[in-house]
């Protein structure tokens, strides 16, 4: 079964990057995740990225750098392939139209919260401080 690509960004301000809440009634509810989703046919997966930021938080985001690539598979569903892209720049302010919560996080507390376990590694990373995104 092919991987199902999806893009993910990892939006800072001052030290800190927003985490999303998933919603009760979907799948993974009340997991943390970053936000974006999955790639459409055509479409590049910094459009894809640009594209979901702009549906789930009502901005427009300047794609940066290729932070952290990796594959998972959830049981019972087809493989994902995540390419999370450093979000530094974007217009408007980031509000919830499809998580339960959005939050600014300090990179070192992203640990304390119940991430998605594709996510969890990248995490892990960035809270131990083996990734940075200045």
């Amino acid at each position: 079964m092919a991987a199902v690509e999806v893009a993910a960004g990892l939006l800072t301000r001052d030290g800190a990057i927003l985490a999303c809440q998933r919603p009760a009634g979907g799948r993974h509810p009340g997991k943390w995740e970053f936000p974006g989703g999955k790639r459409e046919p055509g479409e590049s997966i910094e459009e894809c990225l640009r594209r979901e930021l702009r549906e789930e938080l009502d901005i427009e985001a300047e794609v940066g750098e290729l932070v952290w690539r990796t594959e998972h598979a959830y049981p019972g569903g087809a493989p994902i392939a995540l390419s999370f892209f450093a979000v530094r720049r974007f217009r408007g302010v980031p509000v919830s139209r499809a998580f339960a919560a959005i939050r600014w996080v300090q990179v070192a507390a992203l640990g304390a919260l119940d991430f998605l376990e594709a996510d969890r590694e990248l995490v892990d990373r960035l809270a131990r401080g083996e990734l940075v995104i200045a």
